[in-house]
C-alpha cells in the first residue's frame, strides 16, 4: 500500500494550489485540536454549574490539569519529534525509516508510561507541593490526579501515533481519533456527573476511559492501513546508534523547550492559586480563551510541521519559502478574527463557562487581557511548527529559554507588586510575544540556510 502512495508535485505557480495543500492538513488538525479546549470548557461548565462548591471543583480540575500538563507536555516531544522525522522520511520516500521512526517513538512511550505509573505518588507529592492551593481544592485535586494517572499509557502512546500520522501527511486520521476521544469523553463526563453523582472525579474517570478507546482506535487504523510497513522493521535497525543519537538529540531540545512552556503555565496557575481561590477560578476560566485559540493555531502549526519536513526531505527551498508566506497570511487572518470575537463576544463566552457570580464579576476586571492573545501569540505557534518540521530544535529551545528567563520571569516580578493579577497577565503576554519575535530573527539561519 505504502509503495503505491502518489507523491503529488506541488504546482507553486498558483497560490491556490498551495493553500489547498495547507488547508488539507490544517483543517482536520484544527477540528481535532478544537475538540480539546471544547472538552476543557465543557468540563469546567459541568462542574461550574453544580452547586455552591463549584468554585472548588473548578480549582481542583485546574490544579490537577496543570500537573498532567507538566507530565504529558513533557512527553509531547514524542508527537513533535516523530512528526518532523516521519515527514522528512516521507519526503525522501524512505519507507523503512518511516517505520523505524514510529517504532522508536512507541518504545519511548511505553517506557515513559511505566515510569509515570511506578512513580505516581512521588510525582503527586512534588506537584501538589509546588501548586499551592487551599486544603479543600487540593483534596479534590488529589482525587482527580490518582484516577487520571492511569490513562498515561494511552495518552503518551497517542502522542507517538498522532505525530507519525501527521508526518505521513495524513491529518484526517488524527482528526477522527481526536473527535472520537473527546466526544466520548464529554459524554462520559456528563453521564458520570449527572447520573452517578460524581464531580471532578467523574471528569478524571471519563478521561481515562476515553483515552484508552482512542489508543485502541489508533492502533486499529495503523494495522488496517499501514501493516505492510511492518516488513521494514527490525530490532537492530531501530537501535542503530546514529539514528538514535539524532532522535534523542532533537527530542532533548524539544523536551527542554516544552519544560519551559510547562513552567510558565504551571507558574501562572500556582501564582493564581497563591492570590486566592477566586483568582485561581477566574484565571482558569480566562485561560480557556488562550487554549481555544492555541489549538486552532496549532492546526496550522501541524500543517507547517508536515509540509516543512516533507520539503526538507525533498530539499526544496522554493516550496518551503512560498508555503511559509502563505501560512503567515492564514495566521494573520485567524488572529484578527479571534481578536474581534473575544472583544465583542467575550462576556457571552464567560457565561457559558460558569454561572458563579463572584467569578463572573472578577473576570470582568481581567478579560481585556485575552483580547491581545491572538495577535500577540500567533507567530510563535507557526514558527514552532516550521522549526519542528525542519528538526531545528536547538534554535526553538533557545528561543523558549530566552522568552522564559529574560522576559516572563523578570516582567512578572517587576509588575506583580504594583499590578497584582494584571502583572501576571502582562508577563504572560510578554512571554508569548518574545517567542515569536526571537524565532523570526532565528529563522534565516536555522531554517532556510540549511536548504541552500
Amino acid at each position: 500500500m505504502f509503495e503505491k502512495i502518489h507523491f503529488i508535485t506541488f504546482a507553486f505557480k498558483k497560490p491556490v494550489v498551495v493553500n489547498r495543500r495547507i488547508l488539507n492538513l490544517a483543517v482536520p488538525n484544527i477540528i481535532s485540536n478544537v475538540t480539546v479546549p471544547l472538552l476543557s470548557m465543557v468540563d469546567i461548565s459541568l462542574v461550574g454549574h453544580l452547586d455552591v462548591n463549584s468554585k472548588l471543583h473548578i480549582g481542583a480540575i485546574s490544579l490537577g490539569t496543570m500537573i498532567f500538563n507538566f507530565i504529558y507536555w513533557g512527553f509531547s516531544f514524542l508527537r513533535m519529534g516523530t512528526s518532523g522525522f516521519a515527514a522528512q522520511a516521507f519526503g525522501r520516500r524512505d519507507y523503512r525509516e518511516t517505520m523505524l521512526v514510529l517504532s522508536r517513538a512507541v518504545s519511548v512511550a511505553v517506557g515513559g508510561a511505566i515510569f509515570l505509573l511506578v512513580l505516581q505518588y512521588p510525582i503527586a507529592k512534588i506537584g501538589f507541593y509546588l501548586l499551592n492551593g487551599s486544603a479543600e481544592v487540593e483534596a479534590l485535586a488529589r482525587e482527580y490526579y490518582f484516577i487520571r494517572i492511569w490513562a498515561a499509557p494511552a495518552t503518551i502512546g497517542l502522542y507517538a501515533l498522532t505525530g507519525w500520522f501527521i508526518g505521513m501527511q495524513n491529518a484526517r486520521i488524527p482528526m477522527t481519533i481526536a473527535i472520537t476521544v473527546n466526544v466520548l469523553n464529554i459524554g462520559l463526563n456528563y453521564t458520570l456527573i449527572h447520573y452517578f453523582g460524581m464531580a471532578s472525579d467523574g471528569v478524571a474517570l471519563g478521561t481515562v476511559i476515553a483515552q484508552y478507546c482512542g489508543f485502541i482506535l489508533a492502533l486499529y487504523i495503523f494495522f488496517k492501513r499501514h501493516s505492510d510497513l511492518l516488513k521494514y522493521w527490525s530490532y537492530k535497525a531501530m537501535l542503530e546508534l546514529k539514528a538514535l543519537k539524532l532522535f534523542f538529540s532533537v527530542n532533548k531540545n524539544i523536551f527542554i523547550r516544552t519544560m519551559c512552556l510547562i513552567f510558565v503555565m504551571t507558574f501562572f496557575t500556582a501564582q493564581s492559586a497563591d492570590i486566592g481561590n477566586t483568582t485561581l477560578a477566574v484565571n482558569s476560566v480566562l485561560l480557556q480563551f488562550f487554549m481555544f485559540f492555541s489549538f486552532v493555531m496549532d492546526g496550522f502549526a501541524y500543517a507547517a510541521e508536515a509540509l516543512t519536513g516533507r520539503f526538507f526531505g525533498e530539499h526544496s527551498k522554493d516550496k518551503l519559502t512560498k508555503t511559509v508566506k502563505l501560512l503567515f497570511l492564514w495566521g494573520i487572518g485567524f488572529a484578527s478574527l479571534f481578536t474581534l470575537v473575544y472583544i465583542f463576544l467575550g462576556d457571552q463566552i464567560l457565561y457559558l463557562l460558569t454561572d458563579n457570580a463572584e467569578v463572573l464579576e472578577r473576570s470582568e476586571d481581567f478579560i481585556y487581557w485575552v483580547w491581545g492573545i491572538p495577535i500577540i501569540s500567533f507567530t510563535a505557534f507557526l514558527w514552532d511548527g516550521i522549526f519542528i518540521g525542519a528538526t531545528a530544535s536547538r534554535s526553538m529551545r533557545n528561543a523558549m529559554l530566552l522568552s522564559t528567563l529574560v522576559f516572563f520571569i523578570p516582567v512578572y516580578y517587576l509588575l506583580i507588586g504594583p499590578m497584582g493579577n494584571h502583572g501576571l497577565w502582562l508577563a504572560f503576554l510578554f512571554f508569548q510575544l518574545s517567542r515569536g519575535v526571537i524565532q523570526t530573527f532565528q529563522s534565516p539561519g536555522a531554517i532556510f540556510k540549511k536548504l541552500n
